[in-house]
């Protein structure tokens, strides 16, 4: 019986100086694949143990060539697991494009959930989880079995705090490209009362906005929601009156000032000059462009004074 051994997963390549003497079969050279598929193409149990193979799970090898990025490790961890298992919490969230908190963005260990009374898998690479079988049924996205993203934001519920997991709800309802609405999260939120995480969603749900494009963007909204400043609206249409069309991130229409979260995309010399010729169109017909960055919601309580005397001039 093959045993695994525990082996670091590497990006790509091999040890140094280290060379299989015998090539992977083209069925398993580009793929993950279980340790039974190898031996169907003939692969011994030396030559599953060699270097140019990764084992993050029991019974899975993968090619040391192949970026070892989220979609493949759980590819590669779906050909054994539970029938009716699916990938849940951070792991589906991460694989829907949902932001999350750095400490929360780590690959491994994959949160998999199996129904309720069955043995939830266990392993230095695998969180286990458990879920009800009805009502919630499992979804597939990019080939993966993924709880429904209504159950998803409940999962993450218990594990951030309120603010990300706006940011998440967000992102799960952008206008772009939704996987559910406001109203089935609301739906859920009632459907979950009494469950763990359920007071979380509850205080989330109300900042809810599908206009907001980026975890720090909402971040950078409810600062300003919460100190009560005049009504503003999420990344609305502008018409400048050259017929240029543009879309500010927060904007007090009535006082016609727009802020800007200026993240790492804007540093690139096209990006900057872009902007730059954005901002003096908008500020030609009378708009004020005030610009933010990380640094600037470190500090809220100045960030917001700041704010607040600009919107007092106009």
């Amino acid at each position: 019986m093959l045993r695994d051994r525990p082996r670091a997963l590497s990006r790509s390549g091999q040890p140094s100086g280290v060379k299989p003497r015998i090539p992977l079969p083209v069925e398993v050279k580009d793929r993950a694949f279980t340790t039974a598929r190898g031996a169907d193409v003939g692969l011994s149990e030396n030559r599953l143990r060699g270097p140019d193979l990764n084992a993050p799970f029991h019974g899975i090898r993968i090619p040391r060539s192949v970026d070892p990025n989220l979609l493949v490790l759980c590819s590669g961890y779906q050909l054994t697991m539970h029938p009716l298992g699916r990938f849940c919490g951070p792991t589906a969230a991460l694989l829907m494009g949902v932001p999350l908190p750095r400490r929360r963005e780590s690959l491994l260990p994959l949160h998999v959930a199996v129904p309720r009374g069955t043995r939830a898998p266990k392993g230095q690479a695998i969180r286990g989880h458990e879920f009800d079988r009805e009502p919630h049924q499992t979804v597939e996205l990019h080939g993966l079995r993924l709880s429904p993203p209504e159950r998803v934001w409940c999962e993450l519920a218990t594990m951030l705090g309120i603010d990300d997991l706006v940011a998440a709800g967000d992102s799960l309802i952008n206008r772009r490209r939704p996987f559910t609405t406001a109203l089935d999260l609301e739906m859920i939120t009632h459907e979950f009362a009494g469950r763990r995480g359920v007071v979380a969603m509850r205080a989330a749900y109300p900042l809810l906005c599908d206009s907001s494009d980026s975890r720090q963007e909402t971040r950078l909204r409810l600062i300003l929601v919460r100190a009560g400043l005049p009504q503003l609206t999420a990344n609305p249409t502008i018409v400048t009156s050259g017929g240029f069309t543009y879309r500010g991130d927060l904007v007090f229409m009535a006082e016609k000032v727009i802020v800007e979260y200026q993240g790492d995309y804007h540093r690139t010399p096209e990006q900057f000059a872009a902007d730059m010729t954005r901002a003096s169109r908008l500020e030609a017909d009378g708009w004020r462009v005030i610009l933010v960055g990380a640094r600037d919601l470190d500090d809220p309580v100045e960030l917001v004074s700041r704010i607040r005397r600009v919107l007092a001039q106009r």
